[in-house]
């Protein structure tokens, strides 16, 4: 129940915190510096290192003052969003001189770099701050306003304020007797929209307040330039966004700041060599976000924590982060069980992002679900091929525990019991090779089903799950014959021999081995020299049983 608050106090409290107009560089600088936060460096500073995201404020420095002024960037939790608001802070603000803090970053070298450094009073606000302090409030929307006013009025001692005005209106006579014009910096702008219910008086008052100072005949006038952060991009009402004149940068449709959120490779890679830590660990954790034009997109937070560790691991299991999964793929819309399970054997499934409305309350079908963990960041998404997929280990660790808090026995079962195969498969133990696959395909023949190449895949993929901790799988050879192929290739530094499977039906598994052999497979496994396991498994659909033959073969025969 949403109530009153002793605002007086509060007030108080949140001034103590710091301000909001011309908060300075020092946050930024800190960045630069290398600055922890507990023992945790500073979002992408490590040691005083700085990975160079500069180049969005050519970006947004193309916008000011134009009909495209106002930019809302979304991404998912721990992708830079924060530290990117901070730097714009730090460029924009007229109270200080941050000159020398960029000139030896990408922008300094922009034309657009000394039109715009240090020229406009910035009104920079921390939604998730104010939802913490203000949470409980139904009036939060004019408790924002006010505290933010009363620190206006400190810098504009001689602008009167009118009781009950609204705030864009006191901008405006800012404007009209100084000539000054701001930029107004919101992250996470979208926290109180996840924290209220989309039908309560504080959601509207939310919106409303956006609209009355942005979509205003005087937007213009009042503001140079508008940039908003957030998790979701601006709800939809209807058919279209609540803000229509904001230009959108999602994860969905990136734009062109596709690469200036999250690491890329080469950055990534840079990292690995000064710290000495291997990049195929780091890939195999940490990539897998295709983001617009950018094929392989780290992320960043995770990749600081592992070097700042020496150790590659989950960093969002301190987060609770698969509850948040549970609690959508729980919802089980006809088809979307089928889909995490084919995602997490490795493949690909086809997704419509259109239909979702920018709300988490608002989940109506599975292409919504879908949509939200890619917002989320626990999918990406191709968007020539309209499909998502699970990016990496560490996200792939997170659905696992989504699935087992979901009582998904047979598909954990299945998860379990993959090292074991592997194992067998390693020995050479045709038996349990069959028996292992065998199991697998009975306990989920509800999408498992022998009856296409996507399905047979899916079923060897699923039962060596494990196999992804040192292995890279390629699926279906290129220049291979029938209807499901499984090459799992060593990953760097990996002493183990490369594993080609083929699985055939109502034939025998010695068949499955001899077209292993006639295929024209070099192409995968031309750079690797130590031995390969070929597995041929035979389905016999009659008797519903599988068979199994396993032959070693070194690379260099033949």
């Amino acid at each position: 129940m949403e109530k009153s608050c002793n605002f007086a106090t509060e007030i108080k409290y949140f001034q103590i915190m710091g301000t909001y107009i011309n908060i300075g560089n020092i946050p930024f600088q800190s960045a630069l510096n290398g600055e922890y936060i507990g023992n945790i460096p500073f979002q992408s500073a490590l040691n005083g290192e700085y990975i160079d995201k500069s180049e969005l404020i050519s970006v947004i420095n193309a916008t000011l003052n134009t009909e495209r002024r106002f930019s809302c960037v979304t991404r998912s939790r721990r992708f830079g969003k924060s530290l990117a608001a901070k730097m714009l802070c730090a460029y924009y603000d007229k109270s200080c001189d941050s000159r020398q803090m960029f000139s030896n970053l990408k922008i300094s070298k922009d034309p657009s770099f000394s039109l715009h450094l240090n020229k406009y009073v910035v009104i920079y606000l921390d939604m998730s701050k104010m939802v913490s302090i203000f949470k409980d409030c139904e009036d939060i929307v004019e408790r924002i306003q006010a505290t933010v006013t009363k620190d206006i009025i400190d810098n504009y001692p001689d602008i009167e304020t009118r009781q009950g005005e609204p705030f864009q209106d006191y901008l405006l006579r800012i404007n009209e007797k100084t000539g000054e014009q701001f930029v107004m910096i919101i992250d996470e702008w979208d926290a109180i929209c996840r924290e209220f219910k989309p039908q309560s008086k504080s959601m509207d008052n939310y919106i409303s307040w956006f609209r009355g100072m942005f979509k205003d005949v005087n937007a213009a006038r009042i503001f140079a330039g508008v940039y908003l952060t957030g998790i979701l991009p601006i709800k939809k009402y209807k058919t279209e966004s609540a803000l229509n004149n904001f230009t959108e940068y999602s994860m969905i449709v990136p734009g062109r700041l596709s690469g200036l959120f999250g690491f890329t490779e080469d950055e990534v890679t840079a990292l690995c060599t000064k710290y000495n830590m291997g990049i195929d660990e780091m890939k195999k954790w940490y990539d897998g976000y295709k983001i617009g034009k950018q094929q392989s997109i780290f992320n960043p937070n995770s990749v600081i924590q592992a070097i700042y560790n020496d150790e590659c691991a989950s960093y969002w299991a301190t987060t609770g982060a698969y509850e948040n999964v549970a609690q959508y793929i729980q919802m089980n819309f006809e088809g979307l069980k089928d889909d995490i399970i084919k995602m997490l054997a490795g493949g690909k499934c086809k997704v419509n992002t259109t239909s979702f409305s920018n709300d988490l309350s608002i989940i109506n079908c599975k292409d919504d679900v879908l949509t939200v963990l890619i917002h989320l960041g626990y999918l990406s998404y191709d968007g020539n091929s309209q499909e998502c997929y699970i990016p990496n280990k560490e996200v792939s660790g997170e659905m696992v525990n989504a699935v087992n808090a979901n009582g998904w026995d047979i598909v954990s079962n299945a998860i379990k019991e993959s090292e074991s195969l592997l194992n067998a498969t390693l020995a050479g133990d045709e038996d349990a090779v069959a028996k292992g696959i065998e199991l697998v395909h009975d306990q989920n023949t509800s999408i498992l089903s022998y009856n296409n190449e996507n399905s047979l895949s899916c079923v060897l993929s699923l039962a060596y799950y494990f196999a992804r901790n040192n292995y890279i799988f390629h699926r279906e050879l290129p220049t291979g014959k029938g209807f499901a192929d499984l090459v799992l290739i060593p990953r760097i530094n990996v002493s183990l021999p490369a594993i080609i499977l083929e699985l055939k039906c109502d034939k025998n598994a010695l068949s499955a081995i001899s077209q292993i052999k006639d295929k024209n497979y070099k192409g995968i496994v031309s750079e690797y020299t130590g031995d390969i396991i070929l597995v041929g498994i035979n389905y016999d659909r009659k008797s519903k049983r599988h068979s199994c033959k396993i032959e070693r073969y070194n690379s260099h025969q033949g």
